[in-house]
């Protein structure tokens, strides 16, 4: 089953952000290669700087899309104030369709 993680930034939080994101790409890297990893990147706010990320992976359970969530660095450096994680059903476009 395909999980969104809807992962909202701290206020203010950019420079962490930017220091913690090659260890972000690199966990990401290891997901994509994988097979767990679908889709992600970050949501921008009207100046173009990223607010929050987008990830999709494929989990067993809403547990497991949690346990990705919760080892990713950017929330084990506190990035996040808020982390949503919601089934996901890709219908356009999916290349495994």
């Amino acid at each position: 089953m395909l999980f969104a993680l809807l992962c909202t930034d701290k206020p203010g939080a950019l420079q962490l952000r930017l220091d913690t994101r090659p260890d972000h790409l690199a966990y990401l890297a290891d997901l994509n290669a994988r097979g767990i990893l679908k889709i992600a990147g970050p949501f921008l706010g009207e100046d173009g700087k990223p607010t929050g990320s987008l990830i999709i992976v494929k989990a067993e359970t809403i547990e497991e899309a949690r346990a990705i969530a919760d080892a990713d660095p950017y929330a084990k450096a506190g990035l996040f104030s808020a982390v949503e994680i919601k089934g996901y059903n890709w219908v356009f476009n999916n290349p495994e369709a």
